[in-house]
């Protein structure tokens, strides 16, 4: 099962939270929704280069956008100038009120998606895939990982019939729910083709963690 689900998805609630926080009921849902998602992609291509890992999503009176990325100062701008602007055209084109945050990743050699968006620009600007991929797995592997997964597929190197050739270092226990694992996929276009490029990250076991925070639930729970 682990090698065929998301490594996100299949362990949510358990060391993954869900990226939008909010409640509706019937018919808003699907609207609601449907605007996240909406929301993610127009982000993602106004700022295709701003190493963005996680969008989060909170939804009250204003709809509240935390935006995780390795380079805060590219979506900032000139004394916030960026920013107010991003603000603005998402508040014109879902005509919503809209508070826009940035939290930066502190290491962002070890993001999985920050990851796979570094290997698909260089695979785009035409260096190696083999480079690029090993170079990126070094990278996260001194920051800190304990495991990197990296599955390059498509026409590599413009070669007529498409290939899949994966790279790995350290341990990926995709099948333990307690490992924190984090996966991203991103493709990248080039002239013979698009190259999908997958990432996985293993950054250690969760599972004290994930015990405290039980004990610490149940005994608020007594307390009160």
């Amino acid at each position: 099962m682990g090698q065929k689900v998301n490594a996100n998805g299949f362990r949510l609630k358990i060391t993954h939270t869900w990226p939008s926080s909010w409640y509706a009921n019937g018919k808003k849902f699907k609207g609601l929704f449907l605007d996240d998602v909406k929301i993610r992609r127009y982000i993602g291509e106004k700022l295709p280069d701003a190493g963005i890992s996680m969008i989060e999503i909170d939804r009250s009176k204003r709809v509240s956008v935390t935006i995780h990325t390795a380079k805060p100062g590219v979506i900032i701008g000139k004394q916030g100038a960026s920013i107010e602007l991003l603000k603005k055209n998402l508040e014109h084109k879902f005509n919503c009120a809209f508070d826009v945050n940035i939290q930066e990743i502190r290491t962002p050699d070890s993001d999985a998606h920050v990851i796979a968006e570094t290997i698909q620009g260089q695979v785009q600007r035409r260096m190696p895939y083999r480079r690029a991929a090993k170079m990126a797995i070094e990278k996260a592997m001194q920051a800190g990982a304990e495991g990197v997964k990296v599955k390059v597929s498509g026409r590599l190197n413009g070669a007529e019939i498409a290939r899949t050739e994966l790279f790995k270092e350290g341990n990926i226990p995709l099948q333990t729910l307690r490992a924190n694992v984090t996966f991203a996929r991103r493709t990248a276009a080039t002239t013979y083709g698009s190259i999908g490029i997958k990432v996985w990250i293993y950054k250690g076991m969760v599972f004290k963690k994930v015990q405290q925070a039980q004990s610490s639930t149940l005994t608020s729970l007594n307390n009160q």
